[in-house]
């Protein structure tokens, strides 16, 4: 038996909650960036998860030992700047207004926390696929 698709498809859900948390960091980081390369405020990014086949095709490709599909996509969100009163900010506008990037910070960490458990659980998976494989080979041996 081939354990190995198991494995490949958690894999590459791991790929994907790694990317969250990635772009979830950036976007804390950047929360009080007001400056970015554009010249206005950092501009938050998301992470899209996109299968680039059905499940069944990617199944079925696995088992002809094809790789799996590209899943990340990042861009940038449509998010409005937050607009706060400081006119002695170096980046204050006419009206003595900043704008800072439109990021939830409270909505970045629960996006955090979601993808930790979401690799957790395909680590869980890639272990029970492990676990399986090593009984299959105990049986094969007599054990």
């Amino acid at each position: 038996m081939d354990y190995s698709s198991a494995i490949a498809i958690s894999s590459a859900g791991m790929q994907v909650e790694r990317a969250r948390l990635d772009v979830s960091a950036i976007n804390i980081a950047n929360a009080h960036t007001t400056r970015g390369v554009n010249g206005g405020p950092y501009v938050p990014l998301v992470a899209l998860a996109r299968s680039g086949k059905s499940f069944l095709k990617t199944y079925e490709a696995l088992q002809q030992h094809r790789s799996m599909p590209e899943v990340n996509v990042i861009r940038q969100t449509q998010s409005v700047p937050r607009m706060v009163f400081e006119p002695a900010h170096p980046d204050a506008n006419v009206d003595g207004f900043v704008a800072y990037p439109g990021v939830d910070t409270v909505k970045e960490m629960v996006n955090m926390m979601t993808a930790v458990r979401a690799y957790e659980a395909n680590v869980v998976a890639i272990n029970a696929a492990k676990s399986m494989a090593m009984k299959a080979i105990d049986l094969g041996n007599g054990a």
